[in-house]
C-alpha cells in the first residue's frame, strides 16, 4: 500500500544530526581552536622590545588568532548596526556566507582544481560584508567599527608575546609558500613559528 504524503521517518534523525554537526563545528572553530583565554593570557602581555620585534609581533599573532580577531572585527560591526534594521539583516545574510564558507565547512575551499587559503577566503567575504554594508547607507557606522575593529586587533598584537605560540600546520604557518595550491602539492610543516630563534626535541 502506497503512503504517498508521508513524511519518512529519518527526516527527523538527519535534522537532529545537521544541528548536531553544526553545533559541533561551531564549537570546534570558535573554542577550541583558539582558546579565548589564550589570547588574553594577562601573563603574556608586555611592551615590545623595539619597532622590529613590535612589527613581528603583530604579523605572527595576526596569523596565530585570525579567526579570533575576525570575531572581534565582526561582532563591533555588529554592534555599530544595532540601530539600522535593514543593514543589520544584510548582517545577518552575510553571517551565513561566513558560517557557511569560513567556520562552519570541514574542508578547504576550491576553485579550478585549487585549494583556497584560508587568508582569501577570509579577505573576501570581509570586503564583501563592509561593501555590501556600504550600499545600506551606514558608511559612517561601517567606518567607526571598522576603526576601532583594527585598533583592537594592532593594539593585542602589539602587546601579546608570541613567546609561547606554536604553530602546527602550514596554513598558520608566517608566509605560506602559496595561496592557491594544487589538491596533489606537498605541505611543507613548520616547526616552530619564525619568531623564535630555535626549536629542539623533547
Amino acid at each position: 500500500m502506497t503512503t504517498y504524503g508521508t513524511i519518512p521517518s529519518e527526516l527527523p534523525d538527519s535534522s537532529s544530526n545537521f544541528i548536531l554537526r553544526a553545533r559541533e563545528q561551531i564549537q570546534c572553530n570558535l573554542g577550541t581552536r583558539r582558546p579565548w583565554k589564550e589570547m588574553i593570557r594577562m601573563n603574556s602581555f608586555n611592551f615590545p622590545s623595539n619597532v622590529n620585534v613590535s612589527l613581528q609581533r603583530i604579523r605572527t599573532n595576526v596569523a596565530f588568532f585570525r579567526t579570533n580577531y575576525v570575531i572581534v572585527v565582526l561582532f563591533l560591526l555588529f554592534l555599530s548596526l544595532l540601530w539600522h534594521p535593514i543593514s543589520l539583516i544584510v548582517f545577518i545574510i552575510m553571517m551565513a556566507l561566513w558560517l557557511f564558507l569560513y567556520f562552519l565547512r570541514d574542508r578547504p575551499v576550491k576553485a579550478l582544481g585549487y585549494e583556497v587559503d584560508d587568508r582569501i577566503v577570509m579577505t573576501t567575504l570581509l570586503v564583501l560584508t563592509v561593501a555590501v554594508l556600504f550600499l545600506t547607507d551606514v558608511t559612517v557606522n561601517v567606518m567607526v567599527g571598522l576603526t576601532i575593529g583594527v585598533v583592537v586587533v594592532l593594539v593585542h598584537g602589539l602587546l601579546r608575546s608570541t613567546d609561547d605560540l606554536f604553530f602546527v600546520d602550514d596554513e598558520e604557518g608566517i608566509g605560506s609558500p602559496a595561496l592557491f595550491r594544487r589538491d596533489d602539492a606537498p605541505v611543507p610543516l613548520p616547526l616552530k613559528h619564525p619568531a623564535s630563534s630555535s626549536f629542539s626535541m623533547s
